[in-house]
């Protein structure tokens, strides 16, 4: 495939490497590699479920030890609201009320959420924000038809003569009412991270944005912070970093040759939230907690989020002080009771397994295959029980090499036209929220290269459009995926309360999302 000089000049540019270009279209050409999962992880078969006992004492040492650590709060934020009303855009295209009349447009579009939506409206943290905005554009709502009051809403609630929503980032939406303001998701992460992510004094907060963002994140930070700080009487970190231009991939045509934009030049696309693997390597921390933009809770479920949270930092450390135990002995001349005792933990209590080779193997080969096991960044994730969110599970994985694992297996990475795979993806019990307690220090106290940890098979081709025109895009392997594929993974069961996701703008009128 040839390139041209100006093609070379503009994929240098970007920072990434010819190599990995080739690379890329090559993955074009093998096209989608699915997953094969063993079988679904369920309770006491690859997910914990923590005692209270248990829960008390993991909390108990979280405790003990976080103020002598760095401690991070990692947000993903970059996305932009527009998903969030989808349905309403369609809705400001296809809804002509002199044409339709609204019950007969909801029944049309078969969207449970649409009608969700409009009965309950008032209820929305924005609503007396959205009236405000109607009045002073001169319209009288209340004079007008049920039918084009619905439809002026939500004009309003979108469109830039009123709130503009859709073109804000998911983080400034405004989440949850108050009595006295309305609080953005951005907000609420700020007041959940008091109650768990503290050391000393400290709050330590990174949210990845989008570039073009960055300022109305900031303006929310001036706003919001020294409300926060004063009362909790905590000191607050905010940083920010963007998702790095190099991380983009290549877009090709059906017939996998570079697609190329309406000047000629190659079209790249952002390679989905695995190219955050870049901005996580970045940070400087012994603990970090990661959660998704979307996912708050209101002030009644954040005692419980806090004791979770804690919980799932305990079983980390107390994990990891055990894995780094048995790796500085490693370095020295272990005993053969030493030894086994090593390859019990690593099996019964890190979910790994060994090679069917290596009894076979001597000593110094045993260890070394030990040192490979454990010597690993490691993850503590949430699952939670299953309640139909889109999204992916927990599974056991057996991989090329004949080595099985544990894994966040999204939907897409499973081949669901095979009917034993279909059947074991339908057998899952339990859901991945992103609630992750994870840490990428060695037991010599260095940090680990998250690179080398990635499975770089697990990228996912998709469908898109571009100018009307059909394009092939290449997502990276997936930041809890296939981007920590080879960490030290631990799932632990945690209640449902807190799971808190808004993927729609109905999913504000959830009772879970309504401060009372």
């Amino acid at each position: 495939m040839g390139f041209s000089t100006q093609d070379i000049s503009q994929i240098e540019k970007k920072g990434i490497s010819f190599q990995k270009v080739e690379e890329q279209i090559s993955i074009f050409k093998k096209g989608n590699v699915s997953v094969n999962i063993r079988e679904a992880a369920t309770l006491r078969n690859g997910i914990l479920a923590i005692d209270e006992n248990e829960k008390e004492d993991l909390i108990a040492l979280y405790n003990s030890r976080k103020d002598d650590l760095k401690i991070l709060k990692f947000v993903p934020a970059s996305g932009a609201a527009t998903r969030m009303f989808k349905a309403f855009y369609n809705f400001l295209k296809e809804f002509d009320p002199n044409e339709e009349d609204l019950d007969h447009y909801i029944e049309r579009k078969n969207n449970p959420k649409l009608e969700l939506f409009f009965s309950r409206m008032k209820d929305l943290p924005f609503y007396e924000t959205v009236l405000q905005q109607i009045k002073e554009n001169g319209r009288d709502y209340d004079s007008l038809p049920e039918n084009e009051q619905k439809l002026l809403f939500v004009r309003m609630m979108l469109g830039e003569e009123g709130l503009n929503l859709g073109d804000y980032p998911k983080g400034l939406v405004p989440f949850h009412k108050y009595e006295d303001h309305l609080a953005t998701a951005f907000e609420e992460h700020l007041r959940e991270a008091v109650d768990y992510a503290v050391a000393g004094n400290k709050v330590r907060i990174h949210f990845t944005v989008a570039e073009e963002h960055l300022s109305k994140f900031e303006e929310e930070a001036t706003r919001i912070v020294p409300i926060v700080e004063k009362e909790s009487s905590k000191d607050f970190e905010i940083t920010y970093s963007f998702q790095d231009s190099k991380t983009d991939t290549i877009a090709v045509t059906k017939e996998n040759e570079p697609f190329r934009d309406e000047n000629g030049e190659i079209f790249f696309r952002p390679g989905g939230h695995g190219a955050l693997i870049e901005n996580l390597n970045d940070r400087e921390a012994d603990l970090i907690f990661i959660k998704n933009i979307d996912n708050v809770v209101i002030p009644k479920n954040r005692k419980i989020l806090a004791e979770n949270k804690q919980m799932l930092a305990g079983k980390l450390l107390d994990l990891q002080a055990k894995v780094f135990e048995s790796l500085t002995k490693l370095e020295k001349e272990p005993s053969e009771e030493e030894l086994e005792e090593m390859i019990s933990f690593l099996q019964k209590k890190l979910n790994s397994g060994l090679s069917i080779q290596f009894d076979e193997l001597s000593k110094e080969e045993k260890i070394s295959a030990l040192k490979r096991k454990m010597d690993r960044p490691v993850r503590v994730c949430g699952m939670v029980r299953n309640e139909g969110e889109p999204g992916g599970g927990p599974f056991w994985v057996t991989h090329e090499n004949g080595d099985i694992s544990l894994q966040i297996v999204e939907s897409s990475q499973i081949d669901h036209e095979n009917y034993q795979q279909s059947k074991i993806a339908q057998e899952a019990t339990h859901f991945n929220p992103v609630d992750i307690v994870c840490s990428f220090m060695n037991f010599k106290g260095e940090k680990f290269d998250l690179h080398q940890f990635v499975d770089e098979k697990t990228s996912f081709i998709s469908n898109k459009t571009r100018d009307g025109k059909e394009l092939k895009a290449l997502e990276l392997p997936g930041l809890w995926n296939g981007a920590m594929s080879d960490w030290i993974s631990i799932f632990v069961e945690v209640p449902v309360e807190t799971f808190n996701p808004v993927k729609t703008v109905a999913d504000l009128l959830k009772p879970s999302h309504l401060i009372k």
